[in-house]
């Protein structure tokens, strides 16, 4: 259970959500509803909307270019977090997906605000760390020149670039760059402990690539406070302590009280069962959360140990 926190001096703010049925999203909601911030969110499922004094959906088709503009009435901040998943297999026409699922849904949302100006204030774009090369010696801060001139770099820059467009309405735009998401209920952590449960654990190539992760809870925190100080412009969501993947490994398997018996896993050989995704995997990203914390923003979670304490307790 997230807590909730005073929010007088915030009473009126009404939040819009894309992505909002996935894992943060969800998060997202259930935080702020337990503080009484109302919500739109856009949805393309007819059948995921409902109708409630403070949860409304709103229909939206990004490759159609449909969108309800009554999804902007009374709204002061959108959080961005729509997009399609990057931990599918990287075909051609998927990463090509990828890239227009972000780029073509945020297109679509600065239409809709040019033609209703006025009264959204801040935007607030979900990001990823991807931007930043692969470096086992490099530590990454937000104004960092060191981009990744990949896929993955290609895609975030993209991404970025359209959510910069904003601007030109007058509208804060905060881009929050976000580490490896540690959750229980999905995403990369559920998939790292299911080798290691059946005890065929173990770290990915050397496993000294360095991963910056946040416990969800934080980063749907740092979402709202973000939006309760108007923050602007790019903040890394990562967690004070970053590790190795051989540290994240070790420290879930002692966690669940499982061996580790296997040999480290040699990158050839997922990337024959991933394809090019399996970069994921591999890429090592020393990501500093300073900024945000000169922002005054507490973590939680600022220790693996402390995180997996609360994520496996019922695993």
């Amino acid at each position: 259970m997230i807590p909730a926190v005073n929010l007088k001096e915030n009473y009126r703010m009404k939040v819009l959500i894309t992505g909002a049925t996935g894992l943060i999203g969800n998060e997202l909601v259930a935080l702020l509803l337990q503080n009484g911030i109302p919500i739109h969110y856009l949805t393309t499922s007819r059948k995921k909307i409902t109708d409630e004094s403070n949860f409304k959906g709103f229909y939206w088709n990004p490759e159609q270019g449909i969108i309800d503009e009554n999804c902007l009435m009374g709204v002061d901040v959108i959080i961005h977090l729509a997009g399609a998943s990057i931990s599918k297999r990287w075909t051609r026409s998927y990463k090509q997906e990828i890239i227009e699922s972000r780029v073509i849904s945020t297109n679509l949302l600065f239409k809709a605000l040019k033609t209703n100006p006025g009264q959204v204030k801040q935007i607030i774009a979900a990001s990823a760390i991807g931007i930043y090369r692969d470096s086992l010696k490099n530590i990454y801060y937000e104004d960092s020149k060191i981009l990744d001139d990949g896929f993955l770099g290609n895609v975030v820059i993209k991404w970025e670039q359209s959510v910069d467009k904003f601007k030109l309405l007058n509208i804060k735009v905060c881009k929050l760059r976000t580490g490896l998401v540690l959750s229980n209920k999905g995403g990369a952590m559920v998939e790292l402990i299911k080798p290691v449960k059946i005890g065929m654990g173990a770290p990915f190539g050397t496993g000294k690539q360095i991963q910056s992760w946040i416990h969800v809870h934080d980063l749907v925190e740092m979402y709202f406070y973000a939006a309760r100080h108007e923050w602007e412009g790019i903040f890394n969501a990562v967690a004070p302590n970053p590790v190795t993947n051989k540290e994240m490994t070790v420290a879930i398997a002692d966690k669940l009280h499982k061996p580790l018996f296997l040999p480290k896993i040699p990158q050839f050989l997922m990337q024959l069962v991933l394809g090019e995704m399996h970069q994921l995997l591999y890429s090592s990203q020393f990501v500093s959360e300073k900024k945000a914390v000169e922002h005054n923003f507490e973590f939680k979670y600022k220790t693996l140990e402390k995180a997996l304490d609360h994520l496996l307790t019922l695993a």
